[in-house]
């Protein structure tokens, strides 16, 4: 058997999402994620620093014992020495190049299939998932291009009277909106200040608990009104634009979350699925509402994808994406069943801001129709 290499302390390619996958014998998702790390460094050749070329190496060693172990011995071998001529004094490389010479050598080495999914109970429709974050957008469907629209709104707001804001009506059902340049360069800059100091291991409501989970990679801080007038002056302009009473306890505190390169956060809905979830203890209802804003641009990847609808929304700095996690006779919207696509270049950063069900009543009532 080749020799493991260990994990590399350097946080450029080697992010916790690809660690998890690595570590729990995921090679097909490993593979995925280190192709994609080495074809950039392979396109940045002739423009490398010392880590680049480091780094390229490191990846290119974790890939070539990924499809070692994935049962591609010649392409592990040919990655290998691809290594070794950047670094041709390491042994241990040197050693798993004789090894997989020696088993191509000698017959044993099995013809490689194609790479099959892992069976994570935990992620549903794995197809559609990726396939959207492999293929960013989607058109929605003709019954609700008419419904389409762009348009500078107050809602109402004395607060929204001198700066309208930039909505962009992106689907109809689930309803999803975006509004551009919700937040300036230096509001984005003061959030992920006040939050750098504070970020852990991002959770996910488990049962009654809380827990760290391998389809949540991310880190995560939580932000109170109070923490600076910047988050202050954010939480008026959501509730300006959406109508919505974001007086404790009907929100939650703003979150802010920081997804590092392959960060991502496989489908999941916003609001509780069950009475007995976390959520519940704010004793106002479940999440009727996301708005989550995007303070940092990403190169590649990082897209907001909606499974059963079929579509996604890639980043867009200093926007903010709004949905509706309820209908409005309170039954939860199958529909927004969303992930955030993994992060293939850059850093993405968003601030969520959660609105709960109760204090909404006369804000957003109820229907006539009794299946809204």
């Amino acid at each position: 058997m080749g020799c493991k290499p260990g994990w590399p302390r350097r946080r450029v390619w080697g992010h916790a999402a690809l660690q998890v996958a690595y570590d729990t014998g995921d090679y097909y998702h490993s593979i995925a994620w280190l192709e994609e790390a080495v074809g950039l460094f392979r396109l940045s050749y002739g423009s490398w620093n010392p880590e680049d070329r480091s780094s390229l190496e490191d990846a290119l060693d974790h890939l070539a014992f990924s499809y070692f172990m994935a049962g591609n011995i010649s392409h592990a071998l040919s990655l290998s020495k691809e290594f070794l001529y950047y670094d041709p004094s390491n042994r241990r490389v040197a050693r798993n190049v004789v090894k997989y010479e020696k088993l191509l050598e000698m017959g044993t080495a099995t013809s490689a299939g194609p790479l099959q999914r892992p069976n994570g109970t935990h992620l549903q429709s794995r197809d559609a998932y990726e396939e959207l974050c492999q293929r960013p957008g989607g058109q929605p469907s003709p019954e609700q291009l008419p419904g389409l629209s762009c348009s500078y709104e107050t809602n109402g707001s004395p607060y929204l009277l001198l700066q309208p804001a930039k909505k962009e009506v992106v689907q109809i059902r689930p309803y999803v909106a975006l509004y551009h340049d919700f937040i300036s360069d230096t509001e984005a800059e003061t959030i992920k200040g006040l939050a750098g100091p504070w970020l852990q291991r991002s959770v996910v409501a488990s049962g009654e608990k809380q827990q760290k989970a391998e389809y949540r990679i991310s880190k995560s801080a939580w932000l109170k009104d109070t923490a600076d007038p910047v988050v202050r002056a954010l939480e008026q302009r959501i509730a300006a634009v959406t109508g919505l009473d974001l007086r404790p306890p009907y929100a939650e505190y703003l979150q802010v979350v920081n997804y590092g390169l392959g960060g991502h956060y496989e489908p999941h809905f916003d609001h509780a699925t069950s009475r007995k979830s976390p959520l519940y203890r704010m004793k106002s209802g479940n999440r009727i509402a996301t708005v989550m804003i995007y303070l940092s641009a990403v190169e590649a990847g990082g897209s907001t994808a909606f499974i059963y609808a079929n579509f996604s929304v890639p980043v867009v700095k200093n926007a903010a994406l709004f949905w509706w996690n309820l209908r409005r006779n309170g039954d939860g919207d199958g529909d927004t069943l969303h992930a955030g696509c993994p992060v293939l270049a850059g850093d993405k950063w968003v601030a969520n801001k959660w609105i709960h069900e109760h204090g909404q009543e006369f804000r957003r009532p109820c229907g006539t129709d009794a299946q809204d």
